[in-house]
């Protein structure tokens, strides 16, 4: 287990920080970054939770627990991608267990489960709703911008610099939260607003 003494060191005042193997980099560099934003999802996930537990048509939910869980386990499962994601290439410690294809399948299996509940979408949807689901939409758009700053370190620093299996869950995560998002909307009896192009909708008064 991680022993945490102190939060604050003071070593950081000037712009820079350490990477967990003790690398010295510019807090600007690429991979402080891309485990900045992977710590930005962790947390927006944590908030969904929170929404989710005390959201009004909870009572109506007839799984919560299964919602609930598998937030919980992709929250653990994005510490793992952080902690990797902020070692050097080469230097990860080696008691450190990776995501894997395990984790990224697994993505892939409750999509599938929660689709076959699921009407087909007719049009792309608006992202709002409930707390909960509105934050589920945020947390998507962030797991895709830490998608990007995945793929923008492996172009900068090469295919070494990062594994395939990041980018994978990074990619699988979003739409795991999106379609996580439209189960637990019709789980909770919520209604989808769905886009309608301009040349469709009605003229504004």
């Amino acid at each position: 287990m991680v022993r945490i003494n102190r939060v604050h060191t003071g070593t950081g005042d000037g712009g820079e920080t350490f990477l967990l193997d003790g690398t010295k980099v510019g807090k600007e560099s690429l991979r402080v970054a891309l485990f900045g934003t992977i710590d930005e999802l962790n947390s927006q996930v944590g908030v969904v939770r929170m929404e989710f537990g005390r959201m009004p048509g909870i009572t109506r939910f007839h799984r919560p627990d299964e919602a609930d869980e598998a937030l919980m386990r992709v929250q653990q499962e994005l510490f793992d991608l952080g902690g990797e994601c902020a070692c050097s290439p080469g230097k990860l410690p080696e008691q450190m267990a990776l995501v894997g294809m395990e984790q990224c399948d697994r993505l892939i299996q409750e999509m599938d489960l929660w689709i076959e509940e699921l009407p087909p979408l007719e049009s792309f949807i608006l992202p709002m709703g409930s707390a909960p689901v509105a934050f589920l939409h945020v947390s998507r758009t962030v797991a895709r911008r830490a998608e990007r700053e995945a793929c923008r370190l492996r172009d900068v620093e090469g295919d070494g610099s990062i594994r395939d299996e990041v980018i994978c869950y990074l990619n699988r995560i979003s739409d795991w939260l999106f379609v996580l998002g439209r189960w637990i909307a019709m789980n909770t009896g919520e209604s989808e607003t769905l886009w309608t192009p301009l040349g469709k909708r009605e003229p504004e008064s």
